[in-house]
This record gives C-alpha cells, structure tokens and sequence, in this order.
C-alpha cells in the first residue's frame, strides 16, 4: 500500500512539475509576442525605405540619360 501512495505522490509531483514548466512557456511567448510585430514592421520599413532609394536612383539615372536626348 505504501509503495502506491508512493507511486502517485510521484506522478502527482511530475504532472505538477510539467504543469509549472508549460505556464511559464506560455507566459514567455506572450511576453515575446509584441517582439515579433516590432521586429516585422522594422523589416518592412527597412525595405520600403530602400525601395524609395532604388526609384530615386532609377529615376534620377533615366532623367539625366533624357536631358541627353536633346
């Protein structure tokens, strides 16, 4: 008897133990979650930003080749 009193404190102990360890992963990937959104509005800024620099430049390429038209 003693040895299944045991056995269940042990499982009881484990399944408590998990238990603690799958709420702290919740709570970090709630923490990290605004993260992500800043990290992806970072990317895209950065790639609209060189966007703007390539059109500049192209634009700027194309206007000085047509003034040579002339």
């Amino acid at each position: 008897m003693i040895a299944l009193i045991t056995t269940l404190q042990i499982l009881g102990l484990r399944a408590t133990d998990h238990t603690a360890d799958q709420v702290g992963v919740l709570r970090r990937a709630r923490e990290d979650r605004g993260s992500v959104t800043i990290e992806q509005v970072l990317w895209a800024v950065a790639a609209i930003a060189i966007a703007t620099l390539v059109v500049v430049a192209v634009r700027g390429f194309v206007t000085d080749k047509a003034n040579e038209i002339k």
